[in-house]
């Protein structure tokens, strides 16, 4: 079992729930998404986040299920940038914003390689070029500013033709909509650092999070934050939650999960999340996990992610354990923990909403 990081002066966080995606095999249907979003919503949740891939969308469900909560602010984790042009992101975050009131997060990721030239047709080259100036196009419309924009990617209006610089017609209720990038690599982690006003991050480890934190500092001085100056900015950590009797129970609910964006969410030769396991000192398993999984050995893969890579990036096991990789979470600088409920039934996933919350405010950490 991983040590906890040594425990320091009480820190905060906010609680996120993440409620991925919607209508394909092993996600939930709407009623039980109505009744996670729900739970957390009068647990004191912060923050609610939903998934696209290349099935249900966000913006959809976003506006559907808000109607249900008074509270929760709604995130897109993520806005597949090669599925909407700069302006389209920005008309819908500013949709969003103005149907919660003023609860929407706007999170963007370049996907992968193969959703996004096999499903989105728009070749996967320069992901940070490109995502610099699709933030900067948004701004410029949050700015309610005429858009005009010549860049390496992006040229608005298209020279040359009848178009011409239009301006937002529909203003977000607040005079920015939070910006979140979702990032793993090194320099995708300083352009978050930089451009952003938070980072989604995937398989966060109390462990590794400093070596990412101070990825993003470097971003965050070059846009001329003294130091580096992470204050106001927002770490958010998606984790998995699995309550159980015992660690072992509580990663292998898990480990499916694990082994499918470790082993198979990319090719042998480009798959972030693989990297990222390597990083953390996970070669050899990272390796295995992947052959089995290309190999369409999924269970075998599943059996091969290391329990201490798991109990390092989710929360499992005994409500003890949890409370103490809580403060683990909070002392190495996580701002917002987003997790993922899991469990037998649908009434175990309310419960450990329910449960994490009360963790929380024994522990002071809200």
């Amino acid at each position: 079992m991983t040590e906890p990081v040594e425990a320091g002066s009480v820190v905060f966080m906010d609680l996120g729930i993440n409620l991925g995606y919607w209508g394909t095999t092993g996600t939930d249907d709407l009623a039980a998404m109505k009744a996670l979003t729900q739970a957390a919503d009068v647990a004191g949740y912060r923050v609610a986040w939903l998934a696209e891939a290349y099935g249900s969308d966000v913006p959809s469900l976003a506006a559907y299920l808000s109607a249900f909560t008074e509270n929760l602010e709604w995130g897109s984790a993520v806005f597949q940038i090669p599925a909407r042009t700069p302006a389209m992101a920005a008309m819908t975050a500013a949709t969003l914003d103005k149907i919660t009131d003023g609860r929407f997060r706007l999170g963007l990721g370049v996907s992968g390689p193969q959703v996004s030239e096999g499903w989105h047709g728009v070749r996967f080259d320069s992901p940070l070029g490109r995502t610099r100036e699709y933030v900067d196009i948004i701004r410029l419309a949050f700015d309610r500013k005429n858009v005009e924009y010549h860049g390496k990617h992006f040229e608005l209006p298209l020279p040359d033709g009848p178009g011409k610089a239009l301006r937002l017609l529909l203003l977000p209720e607040r005079a920015q909509v939070p910006i979140y990038l979702a990032s793993i690599g090194p320099k995708n982690m300083e352009l978050t650092g930089e451009i952003a006003d938070g980072w989604l991050g995937i398989f966060v480890s109390p462990e590794h999070l400093p070596e990412q934190l101070e990825q993003l500092r470097v971003g965050r001085e070059r846009a001329g934050h003294a130091d580096g100056s992470l204050d106001g900015f927002d770490v958010a950590a998606q984790v998995g939650l699995s309550m159980a009797g015992d660690l072992d129970t509580g990663a292998n609910r898990l480990r499916a999960n694990a082994a499918l964006y470790v082993g198979g969410m990319g090719s042998r030769k480009k798959n972030f999340y693989n990297a990222l396991a390597r990083r953390m000192g996970f070669e050899e398993a990272a390796q295995e996990v992947q052959d089995l999984f290309l190999d369409r050995k999924h269970r075998d893969a599943a059996m091969a992610v290391p329990r201490d890579f798991i109990d390092r990036t989710a929360l499992i096991g005994p409500r003890e354990h949890v409370a103490e990789r809580l403060h683990a979470y909070a002392e190495a600088g996580v701002t917002t923990l987003s997790v993922s409920p899991t469990g037998d039934s649908l009434e175990e996933r309310v419960a450990a909403i329910h449960t994490l919350a009360d963790i929380m405010d024994a522990e002071g950490l809200r």
